[in-house]
């Protein structure tokens, strides 16, 4: 007997967690952070519904906080690894997981030292140690599909899904599992990008399998026919005439660095002035370095530019804050320029100092370029808030708000659907996951009218036998 049960990544786009237990091994699929609503958030401190030490792997389909950022918890509470994933999410990972702990330590001594906190002292989920003993259990795979061994009974092999650097598709065989006795396999297919996006290759086809997880975060719209890269020149153009300041919230992971490789074009052909770009993230330079490195996944237009003289991913005027010191400099500048801050949903980090300052400011531009989800202050501002608590400040929003839906690094549902139809046979059930109520019913609604296939929208703590 073999069974799939859902901790994370239902019912919202954040939190990701599935676990399989097979006849003798168990692996958690993603280990991400919940984000959002208070009563999401409140779970990363509550005791996990499965006993860490007990888990014998945990596989990791790409390295999104959302999809990882659980994990030093789960190996101070107990786990001893190993963790798989590819070659290029295990380096984002040596630069993403101290960052969040680093994030995390900052935010709980600026609410101390402000007395910002109910509680005394406010303390981080985790630690830098704690992320650094996470590092040493990496064991990378390639994205090629061959499958290893990764637990008792249990193999697993990735596949490319487009979504940022080393995003996988992951398909898990379990040995024995079945009425039959003959074996179960379960395909996740982590976040899946949109086909034509610079710099990453699309999407693998999906192999065939048994169950299948599938993403559903647009399952319930298409994104906005306009260019991204028409939306970018037009909305920078725009506030440069308004002499504000244009506010990027975005992922330090794949957001940034199709915005860097963008304005730089926009640059070179001469369609926005050449103006100061601020990168207020140490994990984004980090993270450019490591795109420019893992040349397998790369596209072929963005693999042609990396051969010319100007690096397609830095602007004519751009520079990058690494220490806080270097960040709150940026607050001292004037005139017209362009901040890419994270966190993408404005949930923590440095981008809340200057929402604080540019929020308010007629002139500036705040642009949203992925997700917001529901109960982030970035969805907030999206759904019409006129201010917003930052630190326990009320913040008035009277900036412009513009939203570029090209840019998200998730597929719509027509795109999932194209995916799909890759598939080669149907499998027996399928799960859409990683979307709010709405975007998994919709996306289990699309697939069944297109394919006729049985499509749930599972809940969390809902668990199934692989029959």
């Amino acid at each position: 007997m073999a069974t799939l049960s859902f901790w994370g990544g239902v019912g919202t786009v954040t939190g990701s967690k599935y676990l399989i237990e097979g006849a003798r091994g168990r692996v958690l699929i993603d280990c991400g952070l919940f984000q959002g609503f208070k009563e999401l958030r409140e779970r990363n401190w509550q005791d996990p519904p499965f006993d860490p030490a007990q888990i014998d792997a945990v596989l990791i389909t790409h390295a999104h906080i959302d999809h990882t950022g659980y994990l030093p918890r789960l190996v101070a509470l107990g786990f001893k690894g190993p963790v798989y994933c590819s070659r290029g999410t295990a380096e984002l990972l040596k630069i993403m997981l101290p960052d969040s702990a680093r994030i995390q330590e900052e935010d709980a001594s600026y609410r101390n030292r402000h007395k910002l906190t109910r509680h005394a002292p406010a303390l981080p989920l985790y630690t830098e140690e704690d992320a650094r003993a996470t590092l040493e259990l990496m064991k990378p795979l390639p994205n090629t599909g061959e499958s290893a061994e990764v637990a008792p009974g249990i193999r697993a092999g990735f596949r490319i899904a487009g979504h940022i650097l080393g995003a996988s598709l992951v398909l898990v065989e379990i040995e024995g599992a079945g009425a039959d006795g003959k074996g179960r396999n379960v395909l996740f297919s982590g976040d899946l990008g949109h086909y034509d996006q610079v710099i990453i290759r699309d999407p693998d086809k999906p192999p065939a399998c048994d169950y299948m997880l599938v993403e559903s975060t647009y399952g319930d719209r298409l994104h906005d026919p306009e260019d991204p890269k028409v939306a970018l020149a037009r909305i920078i153009n725009e506030t440069h005439a308004r002499g504000g300041v244009v506010l990027i919230p975005a992922f330090a992971i794949g957001r940034t660095q199709e915005l860097i490789y963008l304005i730089r074009e926009l640059e070179d052909e001469q369609r926005i002035p050449i103006l100061p770009v601020r990168v207020d993230s140490p994990m984004a330079a980090a993270a450019t370095q490591v795109y420019s490195r893992r040349t397998e996944e790369q596209d072929a237009e963005y693999a042609s530019v990396l051969a010319r003289p100007q690096h397609p991913l830095r602007t004519h005027s751009m520079l990058t804050a690494s220490s806080r010191d270097e960040s709150k400099r940026l607050n001292e500048e004037q005139g017209t320029r362009i901040i890419i801050s994270a966190s993408g949903m404005m949930t923590a980090g440095r981008v809340l100092h200057h929402a604080q300052r540019y929020l308010p400011d007629e002139k500036s531009t705040l642009v949203f370029v992925g997700y917001q989800a529901a109960g982030t202050t970035g969805r907030k501002i999206q759904d019409g808030a006129r201010e917003v608590r930052i630190f326990k400040n009320m913040i008035p929003v009277r900036c412009r708000q513009e939203r570029i839906g090209g840019f998200s690094a998730h597929a719509d549902y027509a795109e999932v659907l194209r995916w799909l139809e890759g598939m080669p046979s149907a499998p027996r059930r399928s799960f859409t996951t990683h979307g709010e109520p709405e975007a998994a019913r919709a996306m289990a609604g699309h697939i069944k009218e297109k394919f006729g296939w049985r499509v749930d929208a599972p809940e969390y703590g809902d668990v199934v036998e692989l029959e």
